[in-house]
């Protein structure tokens, strides 16, 4: 019991680094939920484009990096890319790979959306006389939005813990001030125990969100 409450106060001892990787964590998923989104709808509309090539193309780029892991990715961006002239530090990085990944999933989640849109009401918004923007701006994604969202909250968590693989790229999210933690207080347990609660204070509103836009 003793040893156990001495661990307690060592891991007590590096809040400043805990504090710090959660900083970072919230910042890196920040960017990604906001970037991933963003870009995210544009490339869902195009997905869900009648024009074929451009479904093509959207499809080809999503289903690359949906069907290969965020860790390969980030070390795409981190280590390959300077070899190509383009230097990021690991931060850049890090978003910049979280941000795309997010947007690819994301875009899957918006183009289903604007698919269940029935199509007896686009048909009905042409007949009206608007044009294709105006049918995509008034019609099909106010209704589309008020489908996907939910399962763009679950992504959201998702992205959060995907966040975790940067500290593969040396950067000091929650996860990496874990590491470093555990060469001073060797309990992993213990010590990974507490990084998981971190997570799970991050992840708990976005869940708690999901589940009530799910009842309404």
């Amino acid at each position: 019991m003793t040893m156990f409450l001495e661990q307690i106060h060592g891991i007590a001892q590096y809040y400043p680094v805990i504090l710090k990787g959660i900083g970072v964590t919230l910042a890196l998923s920040f960017i990604g939920i906001v970037a991933g989104t963003l870009i995210g709808f544009v490339l869902g509309i195009g997905r869900a484009s009648s024009h074929k090539l451009l479904s093509l193309v959207v499809g080809a780029y999503t289903d690359i990096f949906r069907g290969t892991p965020v860790l390969v990715q980030v070390f795409v961006v981190f280590f390959i890319l300077p070899e190509a002239g383009i230097e990021l530090d690991s931060f850049t990085a890090g978003a910049l790979a979280l941000s795309n990944i997010a947007a690819c999933f994301i875009s899957e989640i918006v183009a289903s959306g604007i698919r269940a849109v029935p199509i007896g009401q686009v048909e009905a918004a042409a007949s009206a006389g608007l044009t294709r923007l105006q049918q995509l701006r008034l019609v099909v994604m106010p209704q589309a939005t008020r489908m996907i969202v939910p399962s763009l909250v679950g992504q959201f968590v998702l992205l959060v813990k995907d966040s975790s693989v940067v500290s593969a790229i040396g950067l000091l999210d929650l996860t990496r001030s874990g590491w470093i933690i555990v060469q001073s207080v060797p309990n992993g347990m213990l010590v990974f125990s507490v990084v998981g609660i971190g997570y799970f204070l991050i992840c708990y509103p976005l869940l708690h969100l999901s589940r009530r836009m799910e009842k309404t």
